[in-house]
Order: structure tokens, then C-alpha cells, then sequence
């Protein structure tokens, strides 16, 4: 049987003093893409932050390809082959383009010529600052930027957020593509319909807890409404 690409066991995590995930386990398959649903506030964030190392989990364990990561420090992980696609984008508005991507390169077949294939407007605004992207810019750049790392595992926290319809497409096909060419992929998303398209399984958070984990058929209209508040 082959190593799951991300796992998660048992996991807790704490702000502070408030308990916010609450013994987490799910899996991502190799060159698949699992997509991580709930309301607001649910933890899917929390979860992420978790798994890049920017939060030290409790208790369990958070495996890369076999390997325990969980108790390693962001820098290291993200080295180890863990890509994350922020919530907000996050770019680096005072730098170039093109210097966002440089500063992300780790060795591998995402380099500049390959990010800019994927995105052609990114070649065309390679020395523009970040910052005088548009939204739907600023989202390629930061996937092109995650891209840059290599990795392994790629999460992406939000990538529709805030975007037109007809750029949530692209992104949607962006997501797609990445997917046919190998890429294990764990996604956030609010747009339960995108994500539903574009899962090969589903994990659903309510309150810090997994409360299913199912194929994206298996999702009906109960389950969205007891669970992600969509009516």
C-alpha cells in the first residue's frame, strides 16, 4: 500500500489557552486532492497552520510521506517539501514580481520559466511590485510562489477568496492541472461547489472536530447544511 502524501493523527491544538482541534485525524493520497470543508471558525486554518509549523500541535502526530514533521520548526518543514498558498495571498507587495518568485526557489522542475508557462500574465508583469496586482494576480503569484518551493505536499488556504467568477474558474483549472501532473494537493475552500469538483475525498471540520471524511458524491445537501452553514 502506498504512503499517504500528508497524515494527520489524533491531532490537538491550542491558541493560547482555547482548544481549537480536537484529536484530528484524516489522510491526503499521493497526486490527489482532499478537501478540507467547514463553517467559519471551524479550524481548517488552525489545521493548516499546524501542518506548516507556525502552530506546535498538543498532541498526535502529522506525517509527510511517512516522515513525522510535527515537532519541526516552519523553515524546516517547508524544506522538506510542504508548500503553503496562504490565506490572503500574503505577496510581497514592495518586491517584484519576479523577486517574489526568486526568493521562494528551491531546486526541482518548478522554476521561472515553468511558473511563467502556467501563468503567462506573471511573465508579462515580472517587474511590476506585487502590490499593483490585481485580486485575481496576486492569487496566481502567490500559487506560482508556493509552486517555486517544490513541493511535495502543496496546501492552499482559501483560493478563491474574494475573487470574480471568471477567475475562480482559472484558478479552479490551475488547481485541476496541477493535479494531473502529480501534485498532492490539500485544499480549503469555501466554495463548496469548487471544491466538490475538484476533491477526490472530502474531510469535514465542525468545531475543531472531523466529523466525516467522504467522497465528494457522498456530500449532500444535509450534510452542507448541518455542517458548512450553506442553505
Amino acid at each position: 500500500m502506498a504512503t499517504d502524501a500528508l497524515s494527520l493523527s489524533g491531532v490537538d491544538t491550542l491558541y493560547g489557552d482555547s482548544h481549537v482541534l480536537h484529536a484530528v485525524s484524516f489522510s491526503l493520497k499521493p497526486e490527489k486532492i482532499l478537501a478540507l470543508l467547514g463553517r467559519n471558525g471551524a479550524g481548517k486554518t488552525t489545521c493548516m497552520s499546524t501542518i506548516i509549523g507556525w502552530l506546535r500541535p498538543r498532541a498526535g502526530e502529522i506525517r509527510l510521506f511517512g516522515e513525522p514533521i510535527g515537532r519541526l520548526s516552519p523553515e524546516v518543514i517547508a524544506r522538506k517539501g510542504v508548500g503553503l498558498v496562504p490565506q490572503g495571498r500574503r505577496v510581497f507587495p514592495k518586491l517584484t514580481v519576479k523577486e517574489n518568485l526568486v526568493v521562494s526557489q528551491q531546486k526541482g522542475r518548478w522554476n521561472l520559466d515553468a511558473v511563467f508557462q502556467l501563468f503567462p500574465r506573471l511573465r508579462e508583469r515580472a517587474e511590476q511590485y506585487a502590490g499593483s496586482l490585481s485580486g485575481g494576480e496576486q492569487q496566481m503569484l502567490a500559487i506560482a510562489r508556493a509552486l517555486m518551493g517544490n513541493p511535495r505536499v502543496l496546501l492552499m488556504d482559501e483560493p478563491s477568496e474574494g475573487l470574480a467568477p471568471i477567475i475562480v474558474a482559472e484558478v479552479g483549472r490551475t488547481i485541476a492541472r496541477l493535479k494531473a501532473e502529480g501534485q498532492s494537493i490539500l485544499l480549503v475552500e469555501q466554495n463548496v461547489k469548487l471544491a466538490l469538483e475538484l476533491a477526490d475525498e472530502v474531510a469535514i471540520l465542525n468545531t475543531g472536530r472531523i466529523v466525516t471524511v467522504c467522497a465528494p458524491s457522498a456530500v449532500d445537501q444535509s450534510l452542507i447544511t448541518q455542517h458548512l452553514g450553506v442553505f
